[in-house]
């Protein structure tokens, strides 16, 4: 193993519980897991320290507070237990999440691409709960009106204990036509309040975007619920090589909880494969559904601009006291809009 993932296992041992230590799974089979390993580097120039240092959006607040990671780990809590929320985290962000309020934190040893956190995530909550169904939750994005997403999530849940071999992915309701996001078109109804998916739209431009929300175009959150096995049995329909490849390396680490040098190892040639991009939206997925959820103002926080249209959102130009004050491993994203517009610096 190499100097870096050597390092990278280290990091992983020592800063967080392993995963093969995360405790039994209740009688309710419902986990959640949180997507906090990304870069988030189009935001990097609100999220860059004075001392030139990057902090991933995911560990920074919104306005003065709990980060956006914390949000969402309060999120998944409104549909599984402490015991069974997971957040999949990054070796090199270690000094961000090593105080994360998390019962199991998976710790990769790089990044690799969506995917691949994924899969060595569902192959974790699978080798402790083989029946398990989960619920995929993006770590940097802002609800103003979680109940509504609650309800969703929740729905969402119940559906796909009744239909387990179907992958359910959440689609919300547009307030705008923004051309920076993706938007799933639903085809016919399926069961319930969920739809087929007929096809997905990436970025579109505005006029194009103001037409597919008028046919009942959705914006693709990113916000997934679905049985493990199913969800493995698609990466792997995808991916043969690499899913047994990682299903050999964590069984490998499993048997040496504080060790994992062969997820280390593995990963050091894993090629980068993106969930939405490479799995999701590539192909066809015949068991893909897409549930509607009403306006809550969502937001993926993706660029200056929409952190800024958020806030306006939720009052303008509010100042909070504390939001000005920055912590070392936290970054306030509405001072830092505050400070570039006082200082007439286009966002």
């Amino acid at each position: 193993m190499s100097t870096k993932a050597a390092r990278a296992n280290e990091l992983a041992t020592r800063q967080a519980p392993a995963a093969g230590q995360m405790r039994m799974a209740s009688l309710d089979n419902t986990w959640a897991l949180v997507l906090a390993a990304g870069q988030g580097s189009r935001l990097s120039a609100l999220t860059t320290t004075l001392s030139g240092a990057h902090v991933p959006k995911q560990f920074c607040s919104l306005l003065a507070g709990p980060s956006l990671v914390q949000d969402a780990l309060s999120r998944a809590r409104s549909v599984a237990s402490d015991e069974q929320v997971c957040a999949i985290v990054a070796a090199q962000h270690h000094r961000w999440w090593e105080c994360l309020s998390a019962t199991n934190l998976i710790v990769q040893p790089e990044n690799r691409g969506t995917a691949n956190g994924i899969l060595l995530s569902l192959l974790h909550i699978a080798e402790r709960d083989p029946g398990a169904h989960v619920v995929l939750l993006p770590s940097d994005h802002h609800v103003q009106d979680e109940p509504v997403l609650t309800r969703s999530l929740r729905s969402a849940v119940r559906h796909v204990r009744l239909q387990p071999h179907e992958i359910l992915l959440l689609g919300i309701e547009p307030a705008e036509a923004d051309p920076e996001l993706g938007y799933v078109v639903p085809g016919d109804q399926a069961r319930g309040s969920t739809f087929e998916v007929a096809r997905f739209i990436e970025k579109p431009p505005v006029a194009r975007a103001r037409e597919l929300i008028e046919n009942g175009a959705l914006w693709n959150a990113f916000i997934v619920a679905a049985s493990v096995d199913t969800l493995l049995r698609l990466l792997e329909s995808r991916f043969p090589e690499v899913v047994a490849a990682m299903r050999d390396a964590v069984r490998v680490d499993l048997r040496s909880p504080r060790d994992g040098k062969a997820t280390a190892a593995l990963y050091e040639h894993m090629p980068i494969l993106d969930f939405s991009r490479d799995v999701l939206c590539n192909r066809n997925v015949e068991n893909l559904r897409v549930l509607p959820v009403p306006q809550c103002g969502w937001s993926d926080l993706g660029t200056p601009l929409r952190v800024t249209q958020t806030l306006k959102r939720l009052g303008g130009g509010r100042r909070v006291a504390e939001a000005s004050v920055e912590m070392e491993a936290q970054i306030s994203l509405a001072a830092r809009i505050e400070g570039m517009q006082r200082a007439g610096l286009q966002l």
